[in-house]
Formats: C-alpha cells, sequence, structure tokens
C-alpha cells in the first residue's frame, strides 16, 4: 500500500503550534494550493489542505513559517474521527507532514517578502534551513 502526498502552496494563517497533554510539540497550518486549471470566468481556484506536524519539525515549522509563505510539504494523507464538546462525532482529513521545503526567501519581522538572492538570517541568528523533515530529526536523536 502507498499513502504519500506532496503539495506546494501558500500558508493561509501562521501556523499554531501547540503541546499535547504528553508534551510533544504539534503544529497544524493550512496551505491554499492552487488547482491547475481555471474556471469558467478564468480565474484560478484554490484547495485548502489541513496539515499537521509533530515533534521537532512543529518546532521547525513554528518557528520559520508565516502566513503568505511558500512551502512544500511531504507527506501521508490521514482521515481521523473525534468528538466535540458538544458530543457531535465529526471526520477530519489531513496531511500528517514529514518533510517541509521553504520555496522563497523568508519574510522580514515587518512582513514584507524578502528579496531573492538574499541569504536571510532565523531568528537566533542562523541561517534558516532549505528544508526540514522528521527524517533528519531522528537521526539526531539516535
Amino acid at each position: 500500500m502507498l499513502n504519500r502526498i506532496q503539495l506546494i502552496g501558500r500558508l493561509t494563517r501562521d501556523p499554531d503550534l501547540r503541546y499535547i497533554a504528553s508534551g510533544q510539540p504539534m503544529a497544524q497550518f493550512t496551505l491554499a494550493v492552487d488547482r491547475d486549471f481555471r474556471n469558467a470566468a478564468g480565474e484560478r481556484e484554490a484547495d485548502f489542505v489541513n496539515c499537521v506536524t509533530w515533534r521537532k519539525l512543529a518546532e521547525q515549522v513554528g518557528q520559520y513559517c508565516a502566513k503568505g509563505r511558500l512551502v512544500a510539504v511531504e507527506g501521508r494523507l490521514q482521515t481521523r474521527t473525534f468528538e466535540t464538546q458538544d458530543g457531535v462525532r465529526r471526520k477530519a482529513t489531513e496531511v500528517v507532514g514529514d518533510r517541509v521545503w521553504f520555496l522563497d526567501g523568508r519574510r522580514p519581522e515587518s512582513g514584507s517578502p524578502s528579496r531573492g538572492g538574499d541569504e536571510t538570517e532565523a531568528r537566533d541568528g542562523e541561517s534558516e534551513p532549505e528544508s526540514i523533515s522528521e527524517d533528519e530529526e531522528s537521526a539526531e536523536t539516535d
């Protein structure tokens, strides 16, 4: 069986970085992914895909990603069932990302886009990674 998905899109809002009860970090975000064709009015439509990342990858997404950022996400498609506070059962379909690539320059704190060709700096003064993945993080912990 194969369950792999690759998406390229822009974040619709800043990632929501949270720590669940066990202390594990989780980042949720939504990507706006343009469709390959135009509608009858000649406009491109987009799909809005919910994504989630875990552990160190989630922390890095929370640190480096922001609304409007162009990213590629690779992972698996997952459907889960949950119950709301008022007892209604719901389903959610999302991409569980295990790798994220940054496809544009990092936006400065002011929110204006950075120019291509510049080496962008992370908040802590280190160069921002080109991509991040769970594979790299598991190698660090072994």
